[in-house]
């Protein structure tokens, strides 16, 4: 049976776009002579424990932070250029994203991210294709932190199980199903336009 939706809401960075925070922080790794998964999940723990990714500290504290607990060399700029320039958009989905909005579906953002995500959208223009964009570091609060998905109902005005959320995260994804929303996990292109087939637009 198709549900029947009034709101989908897609992760940025895996969705929307190409993984550019893994990708740069694995580049950044190689540049530095630092095995690749160990940076990485280094530099996701220190993203989330300085504050940055809720607003609560800057970019130069994350690469302070990052650049003493692994000894990686570069000034800002450059690293951050390795994470952005890696944010490609997916002309497919911005394609779909038009095709849901066209049916009176309610579209939206809701992505751990910082004010990176700004300044992405200052070189790709893609906050046109959304009618809401909910960024962490506005929030205040994570994917982590199933309240989240709380705060996102009420702002939108609609019930839990008519909001469709899309993430390649697992753990997000579960969480939002905790909370009532509809959960697609992305895995691969094929595979996501096989689920979203399911939802159907409110009447």
């Amino acid at each position: 049976m198709k549900h029947k939706i009034d709101v989908v809401l897609f992760d940025f960075g895996g969705v929307i776009a190409e993984e550019g925070f893994r990708y740069g922080l694995q580049a950044i790794a190689r540049n530095n002579g630092i095995d690749e998964d160990v940076f990485f999940n280094r530099g996701r723990d220190v993203i989330h424990s300085c504050g940055y990714v809720l607003g609560k500290s800057s970019e130069n504290v994350f690469w302070e932070k990052l650049r003493k607990v692994t000894g990686i060399k570069g000034n800002d700029e450059s690293l951050r250029n390795e994470i952005l320039s890696r944010f490609i958009i997916r002309d497919w989905l911005i394609d779909i994203v038009k095709i849901i909005r066209g049916s009176k579906v309610r579209i939206g953002i809701l992505s751990d991210q910082t004010d990176w995500l700004d300044i992405l959208n200052m070189r790709d223009d893609f906050f046109k294709w959304f009618d809401v964009v909910f960024n962490s570091f506005y929030l205040g609060k994570s994917k982590k932190d199933p309240s989240i998905f709380d705060d996102v109902v009420n702002i939108l005005g609609t019930k839990a199980d008519r909001i469709l959320f899309v993430d390649d995260d697992p753990g997000n994804v579960e969480r939002a199903k905790q909370k009532g929303l509809n959960g697609i996990l992305f895995v691969d292109k094929t595979e996501f336009l096989n689920e979203i087939l399911l939802i159907s637009p409110p009447t």
